[in-house]
């Protein structure tokens, strides 16, 4: 199963949970209140991240794959980033940068 993702940098996770949790028609399934929310709908893979100074910016894009072996990170012909990883690459990711968080895939 693939899921297409994107990384967005906002400058309020809370006013932004609520705004695609009403978008998304689900709540996320991760909160690290103030700092990241993550969703990953049927075919979605969703993350905020707080960035004050790039409010709206397009951090990433990529697919979240059962198949990925390993995260790899590329740059296409404009420079955008493209990440392919499994579901428990993100979650090391977000153990590693929010160890509170303990997030496990479901």
């Amino acid at each position: 199963m693939r899921r297409f993702h994107i990384a967005i940098g906002v400058a309020d996770i809370a006013a932004s949970v609520d705004d695609y949790s009403q978008r998304l028609g689900q709540h996320p399934v991760l909160v690290v209140p103030g700092e990241y929310a993550l969703w990953r709908t049927e075919a979605l893979n969703l993350s905020i991240r707080y960035m004050p100074a790039e409010p709206g910016s397009l951090r990433h894009v990529g697919w979240e794959d059962t198949q990925a072996r390993t995260l790899s990170v590329q740059r296409d012909v404009n420079g955008l980033i493209w990440e392919y990883f499994s579901a428990e690459d993100q979650a090391r990711e977000i153990r590693a940068n929010w160890p509170r968080a303990d997030y496990r895939p479901r």
